[in-house]
């Protein structure tokens, strides 16, 4: 009776760990991540005409362009970089915590929260950023945010390359 107790007991425990465990592919997405990207461009769709928003609730989009943002797959940290563009953005430094989200049946989606000096989480009123992952490779990385605009659904397209 003991055995079968513990024979149960190191199943279930095995069946918790696997259900949490990511999955093959998500792991090959961390290690795809992990180092340091550039965001060369962002663009939009659904939305037509040039427009000028804030995103991250950080900064103006134009500003994120030629950020840098740095991966690190060992301890699940991160941060981005914005630097002075000709005086109309200030320059900002931002931990981050990311992690690869799996839902069934859905694409993965690249996710992080902001994290202040002690690497604690920022209360945002939000629960972090998620982005669907459109393209991921040793050099290139596509992220998609859906959001509406103006009433209507809409995206905007992150588009980075690896720089080491």
């Amino acid at each position: 009776m003991k055995q079968t107790s513990i024979l149960f007991s190191l199943l279930v425990a095995s069946t918790i760990l696997l259900s949490c465990s990511s999955s093959k592919q998500a792991r090959a997405y961390r290690a795809d991540v992990d180092g340091n990207w550039q965001l060369q461009t962002i663009s939009t769709e659904g939305i037509s005409g040039k427009i000028k928003t804030q995103i991250l609730n950080e900064a103006d989009m134009s500003c994120f362009i030629g950020s840098s943002w740095s991966f690190n797959q060992n301890n699940s940290l991160g941060s981005y970089t914005i630097n002075v563009n000709g005086g109309e953005c200030a320059s900002v430094k931002r931990d981050i915590r990311w992690s690869i989200y799996e839902a069934p049946n859905e694409p993965k989606l690249f996710q992080f929260k902001k994290l202040d000096a002690k690497l604690k989480e920022i209360e945002e009123g939000n629960a972090g950023y998620r982005f669907t992952i459109l393209e991921l490779n040793v050099q290139n990385m596509r992220l998609r945010n859906d959001i509406t605009f103006e009433g209507k659904q809409a995206s905007i397209i992150y588009n980075f390359i690896k720089t080491k």
